[in-house]
């Protein structure tokens, strides 16, 4: 199925549903239990649309990027002499030896040398290897495109500094006066900055991949290895992202805290205990700042997202619209909206739904130095090997005045 067909069915599921809540509406009634088993099946099928046209999407964006890459590296070959040609060459030869360490561990022959200069202390002998920096770059970038917030995020690469503040207006100046040429107006007291402290938290994943697949799949072990790296990583990531209390972790959006986001942006006005309203949501959007809804992005959990596709404005329109556009995704009033499978979703009194904000205000920082150890041996019964990633970053919300934070009533 080709993505115009794939959304073009999505619109008429999408368009199905409806038709349920419509049919309800024009008898004056509330949709019957049938009705609303139905209508939960077409939103599921079309959700599992969306995310299927959200992996190709990703998919063909990234194999557009490593032509260009390739294209410009091809380039740069060409022109950058001797010098850079044997930096090159030697890059080339520390992933193959890197490479050959993965599929086979192998850590003798020509490789010997370039393993002495990835062990850099670590315990080569145990296993362990700190990973080359261009696997790390790929890995990196795989994440991005896997894990929601990664992708809106300011990310800051941190290789060197145990830490970083990151400054917070927790108080603004009072206003400018109006005044004379020579006058320079009355002298502010009231401006406070503040300073969240940001750093690295180890992180580790543990995988393991048959040694029949690493010596006869397509893809070499590097890339193997990769992606079910970024899988782990990203699942564990956006978790924190989420709900990450702070402590040797991120800090997540849904957990109120004076060093984040703290309840003062919750808002609950008009909604009810157990679902979301369409006044609620304006509520939401105009509790943001202007200055921020260029750059808003709705986030909630696909069961939230069955309740909202219900609701309509004061003329009848539905607040949510679908996608028909490559690249475009669904909007509600007039924002892009994303779900993520670790968003909130208890429908309950109290509880947080959704969001909305300028994700450019939550920080994520990557310490780029990461290690890799090969079990050879624990899984040897299985057919397997085992890998163990080692992470290391943070993550925080900034600037809290940048979201507002859907709750229901209490």
């Amino acid at each position: 199925m080709t993505l115009k067909e794939m959304r073009e069915k999505r619109a008429k599921l999408i368009k199905d549903a409806r038709a349920l809540i419509d049919l309800a509406e024009t008898e004056k009634r509330s949709m019957t239990e049938e009705e609303d088993t139905q209508y939960k099946k077409l939103f599921d099928e079309a959700d599992e649309l969306r995310a299927k046209i959200e992996r190709e999407e990703r998919q063909r964006e990234a194999e557009r990027t490593l032509q260009q890459e390739l294209g410009a590296e091809g380039e740069r070959n060409g022109d950058r002499g001797a010098d850079r040609g044997a930096e090159r060459g030697r890059t080339d030869h520390l992933m193959a030896t890197f490479r050959s360490f993965l599929a086979s561990g192998d850590i003798g022959g020509d490789g010997a040398q370039e393993f002495r200069d990835l062990s850099a202390g670590v315990n080569v002998e145990g296993g362990f290897l700190v990973i080359p920096e261009t696997f790390v770059t790929q890995l990196i970038k795989a994440m991005d495109d896997m894990v929601i917030i990664r992708e809106l995020a300011n990310i800051i690469p941190m290789t060197n500094a145990a830490s970083i503040g990151a400054p917070t207006l927790d108080a603004d100046p009072g206003d400018a006066d109006w005044t004379t040429e020579l006058s320079t107006g009355t002298n502010d007291d009231e401006m406070r900055l503040g300073k969240r402290v940001m750093q690295p938290h180890p992180m580790a994943k543990r995988i393991k991949i048959s040694n029949q697949l690493l010596r006869t799949s397509a893809l070499p072990a590097d890339a193997l290895v990769r992606q079910r790296l970024a899988y782990k990583f990203g699942v564990t990531q956006e978790k924190a992202y989420m709900i990450g209390n702070g402590d040797k972790r991120p800090l997540g959006l849904f957990v109120p805290s004076t060093s984040g986001i703290s309840t003062g942006r919750d808002v609950s006005e008009d909604m009810t205990q157990t679902k979301p309203t369409a006044d609620g949501l304006i509520n939401v959007k105009y509790s943001l700042k202007t200055a921020y809804w260029n750059r808003s992005n709705w986030l909630y959990h696909r069961d939230v997202m069955k309740e909202i596709a219900k609701l309509k404005d004061s003329d009848g329109q539905y607040l949510w619209r679908e996608s028909m556009r490559e690249g475009e995704p669904d909007r509600l009033l007039g924002r892009p909206v994303r779900m993520s499978e670790f968003a909130p979703n208890t429908l309950a009194a109290g509880q947080y739904i959704g969001l909305l904000g300028d994700f450019e205000h939550y920080w994520i920082l990557d310490a780029l130095q990461m290690q890799m150890q090969r079990l050879a041996e624990l899984y040897a019964e299985s057919n397997q090997v085992g890998f163990i990633g080692r992470y290391e970053g943070d993550g925080a919300p900034v600037l809290e005045e940048a979201f507002a934070r859907v709750q229901l009533a209490a």
